[in-house]
C-alpha cells in the first residue's frame, strides 16, 4: 500500500488508519493501493510573469522538501534489498545526455549516443565472474531482476517449446509471471524450512512428467529468506530422472548472485556446470540509483531470440527495445571503484552484521533466523503496522525480514532492536496479544514462543 504526500509516506496515524480500514472492507487478501497527491496535481503553466516566478519558486520548494523526505525515509529503509551506500555525483554530467542502448550490445548501430562500450566491459566482467569464455557467452544490461528472469525463462521455453517449468514456492513472483506470459505449464516445488528447494519433491515431480523437457528456475538467494538452491543437486536429480540433454536451468541471483561467489560455504554457480543463464540485479548489492541488472547466457542459446532490425541497424535480442544507457556507466563505475576486494569486504561485512542482528533479536526474546549464506534476517512480524511502515519492513504471513545491506550499520541495527523490544513490551500489556509460534516458518530451534522458549530455556521479557 502506497500513500504519498509531501510530508510522509505511510507513517502518520491518519494514513495507517485509512489503510487498516480499507483492508477491513476489502478483505485481508486484497491489496489496497491508495495514493494521495496533495499539491502535486499537474497544471498548465501560467501566463503572467509574476505567477510564473511564483510557480517556479513553489516547485523548487516542493522538490527540496521531497529530497528531505527521501533522505529521512532512506535512513529507515531496512526491509528491501537496496544498497544505498554510494556516491555517483561524479557521473552527474551524463544525465544531460539521452543514452539509449537499443538492440544487441555487441552490434554497431547508426546512433552514436549510447554506452555500448561500457555495457560490454561490464558484461565481460560478469562472464569472467561466472566462468564462461568471452567468445562463448551473450548477455545485456536489463531493467532489473525481473527482466533477467523473463529473458532466461523465455530462452528455456524457446529451446524446449514443450517443456515444463519447475520453480519452488519461494521463487520470486516474476518467475510465475513468466510462466503466465509464455503460457508454460508450471509446477511448484516444495521448500524446506530454510526456503531451499526440496530436491526429493523435485525428483517426484520430474518422474511424473518424464516425457516433457524440464525448465528449472534455481534460486541463488530466495526473495524472503535468502535460501540458495544447490545447482549440483538439481543437475544430479535431473540426470538421475533421465533428463540428460533435455533440461534448461535459469539461475535467479537477483541479490545473492553477487554475494555467493565470495562465500566458501555457498554452492558454486558457474557456467562450467550445465546451466543456461544467470541474472542479477544491479541496484541491489552493487548499488545504483536506477533499477538495472545483468543477464548472461550461452551464445548458442541467445541465437534463438535474435532478429535483425533494419530500423535500428542492429540485432534485436533483448526483451525491451530501448534500453537504459546510463545504467552501464553506473555499473562500470562501481565495479572499477570496488573491484573484487571491495565487494568481498562488503559481503563479509553484511554477513557479519546480519548475524549480529539475529543475535540481538534473540537476546530480547524475538524469534529470528538467518541462513549462513544470506544477509537476510527473518523474524516475528511486528503487530503494529505503523512500526512496520516506519522501518519499511517486508512481511509475509507471520514473518518480517530485514535485508542487511552495506548501508545498514551496527548503530542502525541497535536502534531498530531497541525500538522493537520497547514496542513489544507495550504490546504485552494488551491481553489479546500472543507471540506467534514460528516453528513451521523458521524451525523450532529459532522459535521463541511460549512453548519453544521454555524448551530452549530462554529467558523471556
Amino acid at each position: 500500500m502506497v500513500l504519498l504526500n509531501t510530508e510522509e509516506v505511510c507513517c502518520n496515524d491518519h494514513q495507517v488508519d485509512v489503510v487498516a480500514a480499507a483492508c477491513d472492507m476489502l478483505g485481508e487478501k486484497q491489496l489496497v493501493r491508495q495514493v494521495i497527491l496533495e499539491g502535486l496535481e499537474i497544471e498548465e503553466p501560467p501566463v503572467d510573469e509574476t505567477e510564473v516566478a511564483e510557480k517556479k519558486a513553489g516547485i523548487a520548494r516542493l522538490m527540496a522538501g521531497y529530497v528531505q523526505h527521501l533522505q529521512h525515509r532512506s535512513a529507515f529503509h531496512l526491509g528491501y534489498p537496496l544498497n544505498l551506500d554510494y556516491d555517483f555525483s561524479p557521473l552527474a554530467p551524463f544525465l544531460n545526455f539521452s543514452l539509449n542502448n537499443a538492440g544487441d550490445p555487441f552490434c554497431k548501430v547508426n546512433s552514436s549516443v549510447h554506452s555500448r562500450q561500457f555495457e560490454v566491459a561490464v558484461l565481460h566482467w560478469f562472464a569472467d565472474f561466472w566462468e564462461v569464455q568471452r567468445d562463448e557467452y551473450w548477455g545485456y544490461i536489463t531493467s532489473g531482476g525481473t527482466e533477467g528472469n523473463l529473458y532466461g525463462l523465455l530462452l528455456g521455453r524457446e529451446l524446449f517449446p514443450d517443456g515444463i517449468l519447475y520453480a519452488s514456492y519461494d521463487s520470486h513472483y516474476s518467475v510465475f509471471k513468466a510462466a503466465k506470459m509464455y503460457r508454460v505449464k508450471c509446477i511448484r516445488i516444495a521448500t524446506t524450512v530454510s526456503g531451499e528447494m526440496n530436491y526429493a519433491d523435485l525428483k517426484s515431480r520430474l518422474l511424473q512428467n518424464t516425457n516433457s523437457p524440464a525448465i528449472i528456475n534455481a534460486n541463488i538467494g530466495t526473495t524472503f529468506k535468502g535460501a540458495v538452491d544447490d545447482i549440483d543437486q538439481i543437475i544430479s536429480t535431473l540426470e538421475k530422472c533421465g533428463f540428460q540433454n533435455r533440461y534448461y536451468i535459469h539461475c535467479d541471483g537477483a541479490l545473492s548472485g553477487m554475494m555467493t561467489p565470495f562465500m566458501k560455504q555457498a554452492p558454486k554457480v558457474s557456467f562450467k556446470k550445465t546451466i543456461g543463464s544467470i541474472s542479477v540485479s544491479g541496484h541491489k548489492f552493487m548499488g545504483c540509483p536506477m533499477p538495472c541488472g545483468v543477464v548472461i547466457t550461452r551464445l548458442e542459446h541467445a541465437k534463438v531470440l535474435s532478429t535483425d532490425v533494419e530500423y535500428i541497424a542492429s540485432r534485436d535480442s533483448t526483451i525491451t527495445g530501448s534500453r537504459n544507457g546510463h545504467a552501464p556507466i553506473f555499473l562500470w563505475y562501481t565495479l572499477n571503484k570496488k573491484g573484487y576486494k571491495g565487494i568481498l569486504k562488503e559481503v563479509q561485512m553484511c554477513l557479519g552484521n546480519a548475524r549480529y542482528l539475529e543475535v540481538l533479536l534473540k537476546q530480547v526474546g524475538i524469534s529470528a533466523s538467518c541462513a549462513t549464506t544470506s544477509n537476510i534476517v527473518v523474524f516475528e512480524r511486528p503487530k503494529d503496522e505503523k512500526f512496520v511502515c516506519r522501518w519499511q519492513l517486508a512481511c509475509e504471513g507471520n514473518l518480517a525480514h530485514i535485508v542487511v545491506m552495506p548501508n545498514v550499520t551496527f548503530e542502525k541495527i541497535i536502534v531498530f532492536v531497541e525500538e522493537f523490544a520497547k514496542k513489544r513490551r507495550d504490546w504485552y500489556q494488551d491481553k489479546g496479544f500472543n507471540i506467534p509460534c514460528l516453528a513451521v516458518d523458521i524451525g523450532k530451534e529459532n522459535c521463541y514462543c511460549n512453548l519453544h522458549a521454555k524448551k530452549l530455556r530462554i529467558h523471556k521479557m
